[in-house]
């Protein structure tokens, strides 16, 4: 056996703790990981944290390598970057993404690791896998030269689409969020800011991703006629409410759902979830990713942070967790 690590898991719907983990020596097809830093994607794991995982989706939100099932016990998270102790000798001694929970050490299969490119730090590689979601989106979304664009919702995912959308040739990007706060993330990324009341409207695309009612409403409030929401706001247990009276049939306006766990349509048969993610991972060459990096602390403190993530005391868009460089 390689020996013990430690991982993070939620014990009960509001409750995390740390378990000791035996890991074993890897395969001739495996990696072992030494873990250097994992995130948080505020959205998504705080609603697993807190239990709200509908029962219909139990399934279909199953990260790659969870351990438990929900709500609870349950091992959940897909933002980890590491280092290869052990493994094939064109791995060992590189940097890698993975979509693992939080765990100080652990055995994938090869396949299951992307190699850091040189010019992107551990740090901001942790982004990777919402950045994916991002570059997803707009496969789905295909906005074109000197477009109208609203991103709805200034959170992890909702900003990552801001920061891809930045270096669009000619478009006219708009980040929109309740909080004021957003607006110095918006300037680190070089695209607009407005509140909910104050956003631009006769928008091409609409990007939403706040995950409220409110959120939605707005986002069609700022279509221009016949043009389109893309939806990424992932709601758990809750339902929501959709105006589709008023100006929708009238506009000519449409939902549609984007979701990484399958390829945009656009790009299927082309492209992979390999290449999908480095394309993501190249992105992140760019240093203005840093300020997704909203937050940081010790992966010992992953009990306490996790209910103050959730409540939002933190109110973070990617908290990273750093590892014991000894374990």
């Amino acid at each position: 056996m390689t020996g013990d690590a430690r991982a993070f898991w939620v014990a009960a719907p509001g409750r995390g703790e740390i378990r000791p983990v035996t890991v074993a020596d890897p395969g001739p097809d495996e990696v072992l990981v030494r873990t250097l830093h994992s995130g948080v994607s505020r959205g998504t794991e705080t609603l697993v944290f807190r239990g709200g995982v509908p029962q219909s989706q139990h399934a279909a939100m199953r990260a790659p390598f969870q351990e438990g099932d929900f709500p609870a016990p349950v091992k959940y998270g897909y933002l980890n970057v590491g280092v290869v102790e052990q493994g094939p000798p064109e791995l060992r001694g590189r940097t890698v993404f993975a979509l693992y929970p939080h765990q100080t050490r652990y055995v994938v299969p090869a396949a299951a690791v992307t190699v850091v490119p040189d010019g992107v730090p551990a740090r901001r590689a942790v982004l990777a896998g919402t950045v994916e979601t991002a570059v997803n989106a707009l496969w789905d979304a295909a906005p074109l030269v000197g477009d109208r664009i609203a991103v709805v919702g200034a959170g992890m995912v909702g900003a990552s689409v801001a920061a891809v959308l930045a270096r669009f040739p000619g478009a006219r990007v708009q980040l929109v969020d309740a909080n004021p706060q957003r607006a110095a993330v918006a300037a680190a990324l070089g695209v607009g800011f407005a509140l909910p009341a104050e956003a631009t409207g006769d928008c091409d695309l609409v990007v939403h991703a706040s995950a409220t009612a409110a959120g939605l409403t707005r986002a069609l409030e700022l279509l221009a006629p016949e043009a389109t929401v893309i939806e990424l706001s992932w709601y758990g247990d809750r339902e929501v409410s959709v105006p589709l009276g008023e100006f929708f049939h009238s506009r000519r306006l449409a939902i549609r759902s984007s979701q990484v766990g399958g390829i945009a349509p656009a790009r299927r048969g082309r492209r992979d979830y390999a290449d999908r993610l480095a394309v993501a991972l190249d992105l992140l060459a760019d240093p203005v990713y840093d300020a997704l990096l909203t937050g940081e602390s010790a992966f010992e403190e992953l009990p306490a942070v996790l209910p103050r993530l959730t409540s939002g005391e933190l109110p973070a868009l990617c908290h990273l967790i750093n590892y014991p460089t000894g374990e």
